[in-house]
């Protein structure tokens, strides 16, 4: 997470993203996610944390670069724009992607996120514009109505709103060939159950919801 209130702890947050792709390269990832953070606490000063995002993305991409590491901004919905991250849409994150890496080299790319990314009226269009260079990971899960919490009432697959296999034949027509990564946060459900139970059920749903 990049924005910080003062020089010392943007410096900071930079090291610790240079340590990460060091890390990602280590254990040959295909690419390292970022979060990249919201606002500084007590700011208001939403587009100077977005700036302060795309400083310290370009600060790490060399480095990225030299270890072969590529890198995916994960755009996150936009209820975590205060705290999370201030990138927010996929058009927001190409944005940077196409500043930062104009020559498309796979240096720099996204994460789609269903769960973050669902509702977005220009999702197919902004998978379109990624392609298969910019496309870098896919996660799924579903969007469950009611939600009992923001962060940790994440649905399986099939449970929820989300049209999954109209979202998977965008990212797949786009040219996107890699891992489904599902990635259910249920303090309340999931994570109360026996793993052996979770993975043969996720098995199944992939098979029969995405």
């Amino acid at each position: 997470m990049f924005p910080a209130r003062t020089a010392a702890g943007r410096k900071a947050a930079i090291r610790d993203n240079l340590k990460a792709i060091d890390d990602a390269a280590t254990i040959g990832a295909r690419c390292l996610v970022l979060v990249v953070g919201g606002m500084p606490a007590g700011s208001r000063d939403l587009a100077g944390a977005r700036a302060q995002v795309k400083d310290g993305i370009a600060a790490i991409l060399p480095h990225a670069k030299r270890c072969d590491v590529p890198i995916a901004i994960e755009p996150l919905h936009p209820m975590y724009a205060a705290d999370r991250a201030c990138v927010n849409t996929l058009s927001q994150a190409l944005d940077l992607c196409d500043a930062l890496d104009p020559k498309k080299t796979g240096a720099l790319g996204v994460a789609v996120d269903v769960y973050h990314v669902w509702w977005d009226p220009q999702l197919e269009a902004q998978i379109r514009r990624a392609g298969a260079k910019r496309l870098l990971a896919y996660h799924i899960c579903d969007w469950l109505v009611p939600t009992s919490d923001l962060l940790l009432d994440r649905g399986m697959m099939g449970d929820g709103v989300i049209d999954l296999k109209r979202i998977r034949a965008w990212v797949e027509r786009a040219g996107y060939r890699g891992f489904h990564e599902v990635e259910i946060f249920s303090v309340n459900n999931w994570w109360q159950r026996d793993p052996d139970e979770v993975l043969v059920t996720l098995k199944q749903r992939h098979r029969r919801c995405t």
